[in-house]
């Protein structure tokens, strides 16, 4: 595959990340770009200034794991980072084809089975849910659906995070931080990009984002990628309030490219009561409320 374009610009934006003090590096006078030239990385990575400049220019196919280790040091890359940049790498010769995630380009494609769905539906103690990598609910117990009512109640949200977070007005009463949301939600994408860059569902919400939001497009082209397993966040539900959740998100080994994320609250806090009122708000809505909506994860 030819990723050299985002390569490039991966390589480009970690580098500029950098000061030469970080680096242990003089900052010497006249300097004309952010970061660290070219030659202070090449040299950190123990590499000439040609090379790196190869690669720089996106040419990773071929590239040894020493070399790609050397890399990632001298750009003081994090562990998300090093995965990103090993991805780029396997996707630029080729080797990622046993390690791409199975095809699923729309949600009706793939149905959860029926002991994932019993699993779901008997935790009830905090919203439990089944995502892709393009941030679509695929599956979820009553109280996600509950929790995440806003999500499903425009439709042309597809039950997809990431859509809901930058075109849906309500995202931004129902995440309290929002712009830290909006990092985390364009960071799980541009990983996932770099994990599976043959994604075509996942170019075309890349595509649709970038045209219709700003707020998207700017954080796109800054090539943040993390690893999203676990934390806390702040939410606002219409229904109960202010909650406070810790998450885990456990990736499926029986379906690759899938993961598991449950919300929980500290025992005894107002949250936890706040997710009691939720379930008993749930209950008297809809019994029949679809598990899972048309065309999410698109």
């Amino acid at each position: 595959m030819d990723n050299r374009e985002e390569v490039r610009e991966f390589l480009t934006s970690r580098r500029a990340k950098i000061t030469p003090e970080q680096a242990g590096l003089p900052a010497g006078p006249r300097r004309r770009v952010p970061g660290l030239r070219r030659s202070e990385v090449a040299a950190l990575a123990d590499m000439s200034v040609e090379y790196y400049a190869k690669l720089e220019r996106g040419n990773l196919a071929g590239v040894s794991p020493s070399v790609l280790e050397a890399l990632a040091r001298a750009l003081q890359l994090d562990d998300a980072e090093r995965a990103h940049l090993l991805n780029l790498a396997q996707a630029a010769d080729g080797s990622d084809v046993l390690n791409r995630p199975r095809r699923r380009r729309t949600k009706d494609q793939w149905r959860p089975h029926r002991s994932l769905q019993w699993t779901l539906d008997a935790i009830t103690a905090g919203p439990a849910f089944v995502r892709n990598g393009r941030m679509g609910i695929l599956a979820a117990n009553p109280l996600a659906r509950a929790f995440y009512a806003d999500v499903y109640a425009a439709p042309g949200n597809q039950a997809n995070l990431a859509r809901f977070n930058f075109l849906d007005p309500a995202s931004r009463r129902f995440y309290p931080d929002w712009d830290l949301f909006a990092d985390v939600a364009v960071a799980i994408l541009r990983t996932e990009a770099g994990r599976n860059p043959h994604d075509k569902d996942l170019h075309d919400l890349v595509g649709e984002l970038s045209t219709r939001s700003e707020e998207f497009r700017t954080r796109w082209g800054a090539h943040n990628v993390r690893h999203h397993g676990t934390g806390t966040k702040r939410f606002h539900h219409p229904a109960v309030g202010g909650l406070t959740l810790a998450f885990e998100g456990l990736e499926m080994a029986a379906e690759p490219g899938l993961t598991l994320t449950i919300y929980t609250a500290e025992p005894g806090s107002p949250s936890e009561e706040g997710l009691r009122l939720l379930a008993s708000w749930a209950a008297t809505q809809n019994s029949d409320s679809p598990s899972t909506t048309k065309n999410a994860g698109r």
